[in-house]
């Protein structure tokens, strides 16, 4: 598996709520159907892993990649 390079950003065109999982999967160059159905899977296994929370706080931290013409 390749190491990520570059910085991570929300993505603009592979969104459903805000863009976290998909800049996610284009930051791990990953599916980015696995890194979500992955992170629900996490967010509902693992008690201790506050999923809802994360989620808010990464789409408020996290830039939006910008637009390329």
């Amino acid at each position: 598996m390749k190491m990520p390079t570059g910085p991570l950003y929300r993505s603009l065109n592979d969104k459903r709520i805000a863009g976290v999982c998909g800049g996610f999967a284009k930051y791990l160059n990953m599916q980015s159907s696995l890194v979500r159905a992955s992170y629900v899977l996490l967010s509902i296994c693992v008690a201790g892993f506050p999923g809802l929370l994360v989620y808010v706080i990464l789409a408020l931290v996290l830039p939006e990649e910008e637009m390329h013409d």
